[in-house]
């Protein structure tokens, strides 16, 4: 049978999990059936466990050190690559958020272009975050008191369920931005975006375990990972199924995590600093002067 006459079978996208900078099944094995805006079969994405939640936050505290410990100069340059990544991706990404959310291919590609413009926005800030929330505070005596502000570190992200590209970008950027890693839970629905920037991010310069994403149920990994210990901080942007919000507030209190709670947002407008701030701590640092001697302290 000559090649011309025979019907080529598609090959068809196996997603998966990205955590630790590797593409990981579930653990549980489990998947579930992603639709489009239609009711169409897009996919089976992997549907992620507790298990699977323990992994990635072992994998974003391991990372944390390296990332939080480089020069912001460098993980702007990082941002900046990945936003590269993006924009030679822009097709797929516009076919994709077109299914994900009914848009026509030019609305997507709107979308799209705005969320590699978000992300390149954020890493234009890694080097300069600190100049507007730091500074040097006037005291009465012979001192230098600096305030710096450094990375809370492991933050737990559920992403928006409706914004499935656009959203992601804009709640993961402005972590990661500032030092932070990140645990990711992609929007149950339309969770494909996200899988895809994971082979986006794996391709890019960023370390293994800065961001790890995972698709399912919110409902399920969500309260796992309010309660961990080694968590410090949750985005609760997409949690916004009954009481899951709530829920999570109350079990992300046992450890005194940061909260950032669920607000009405429209993320085509332009961002301002409060996401990056909101995973920040201050260090304020006393530094004698003049004869006093060079040693130092700091709370």
């Amino acid at each position: 049978m000559s090649e011309s006459s025979t019907t080529r079978l598609n090959v068809f996208k196996t997603y998966k999990l990205y955590v630790g900078g590797k593409f990981p099944r579930s653990e549980s094995g489990r998947v579930y059936e992603v639709q489009d805006s239609k009711g169409k079969w897009l996919a089976n994405a992997p549907l992620s466990s507790r298990k699977d939640a323990r992994d990635a936050v072992v994998a974003a505290r391991k990372a944390f050190g390296g990332w939080a410990g480089a020069t912001a100069y460098n993980r702007g340059q990082v941002l900046y690559r990945v936003a590269e990544m993006l924009e030679g991706r822009r097709d797929q990404f516009v076919r994709e958020v077109a299914d994900a959310e009914g848009l026509s291919k030019s609305k997507a590609a709107v979308v799209v272009d705005a969320a590699i413009d978000r992300w390149v926005w954020y890493a234009g800030w890694t080097d300069k975050i600190a100049q507007v929330v730091g500074g040097a505070n006037p005291v009465a005596g012979p001192y230098f008191n600096l305030s710096t502000p450094e990375p809370t570190g492991v933050v737990t992200v559920v992403a928006p369920q409706d914004s499935s590209f656009l959203g992601l970008i804009s709640v993961i950027a402005p972590v990661i931005a500032t030092g932070n890693t990140a645990v990711v839970i992609a929007s149950e629905k339309s969770p494909l975006p996200a899988l895809s920037l994971g082979e986006v991010l794996a391709t890019s310069d960023l370390p293994g375990g800065v961001v790890n994403i995972l698709s399912g149920k919110a409902a399920e990994m969500g309260p796992h990972l309010a309660a961990h210990q080694d968590v410090n901080a949750i985005d609760l942007t997409g949690a916004t199924e009954g009481d899951l919000a709530r829920d999570l507030e109350i079990a992300a209190a046992d450890n005194l995590k940061r909260v950032l709670r669920p607000r009405t947002e429209d993320f085509a407008e332009s961002p301002g600093t409060d996401r990056m701030t909101a995973f920040l701590e201050t260090k304020t640092v006393w530094h004698p002067t003049g004869s006093l001697g060079a040693s130092g302290s700091s709370y």
